[in-house]
């Protein structure tokens, strides 16, 4: 059509400087006038019948072949998802944990259906860790490990000391939900620590029950450190001397202990990056503080 179009105005062009006799209906039109007249009557008609005209189908990339479908490749199968089942072994567990803290550094957690987790969880729990931690408001496991309902059970006292009630806890999770690993959990400036550090009577007999059970640890380190560098040993020794109270005070935790059925261990969360380090003991010297040993 645009071909069509351009001849017609290339014929216009010479006519207007030269206009030729052109046969019409049998008459001829000699008058220049009258032909140029024809000509834009003709090129409008052209245009109106290119407007209305429906429109070309594009071509495709690949043209059919005459009596010929053409049927596009199947599309490759997706590869299979096969998710490794997870581990449960003491150690396997607190690589969780800690691939659970740096999503919590990195502001990255986990989603979390809890609706239909807390559907699945109304009948029963089966925590794969048990955390005695400080009653801080700033050092909540459960955020502090990414982990979600059902995940963890959680035990919390000022200084994250043992005392009987939570020292019964525990045995519960072990014994009846069976855990497999308890992490005692301090932190950095604990307000437990550093009024242990500081010395001094507490305003009441409950307070003053808190300090008297950690003032021994840090007195064994007054003598090498001081200021927020004894506070922070303090903390670090706190956390595995509590740990190395439940084996000495529990005969049912130190018999799972012995069968390899449960792990104690210690660890500090860092307030300031939230970055929690294990601060474990040696072996060893957990031992010798367990009776008879």
């Amino acid at each position: 059509m645009n071909r069509h179009l351009l001849r017609m105005a290339a014929l216009a062009l010479i006519l207007s400087s030269a206009p030729p006799l052109v046969a019409r209906g049998g008459e001829a039109i000699t008058d220049a006038g009258a032909v140029r007249e024809r000509i834009s009557a003709d090129i409008s008609a052209s245009l109106s019948h290119a407007s209305t005209a429906p429109a070309t189908r594009p071509l495709t990339s690949r043209p059919a072949v005459l009596g010929v479908k053409h049927t596009p490749p199947p599309a490759a199968p997706a590869a299979a998802i096969v998710s490794a089942p997870p581990d449960t072994t003491p150690d396997g567990i607190w690589s969780d944990l800690l691939a659970g803290n740096r999503r919590f550094v990195a502001d990255h957690p986990n989603a979390r259906p809890y609706t239909r987790e807390r559907d699945q969880l109304v009948g029963d729990q089966h925590p794969r860790a048990i955390v005695l931690g400080c009653a801080d408001s700033r050092v909540s496991p459960e955020l502090v490990f990414d982990q979600s309902l059902g995940d963890l059970f959680v035990v919390r006292t000022a200084g994250n000391i043992v005392d009987p009630i939570a020292l019964g806890s525990l045995e519960y999770a072990v014994e009846h939900l069976h855990a497999h690993l308890l992490v005692v959990l301090g932190h950095t400036s604990c307000s437990a620590v550093k009024s242990a550090v500081a010395g001094g009577e507490m305003p009441s007999s409950y307070l003053q029950a808190i300090v008297d059970r950690i003032r021994p640890t840090v007195q064994r380190l007054s003598n090498c450190f001081e200021g927020d560098e004894l506070v922070e040993r303090s903390v670090i020794a706190n956390a595995r001397q509590s740990a190395a109270d439940i084996v000495s005070n529990s005969a049912l935790l130190r018999a799972a202990v012995s069968k390899g059925q449960l792990k104690v261990m210690s660890a500090v969360y860092d307030l300031r990056s939230g970055v929690v380090t294990s601060v474990s003991a040696p072996a060893a010297s957990a031992v010798a503080q367990v009776p008879g040993h």
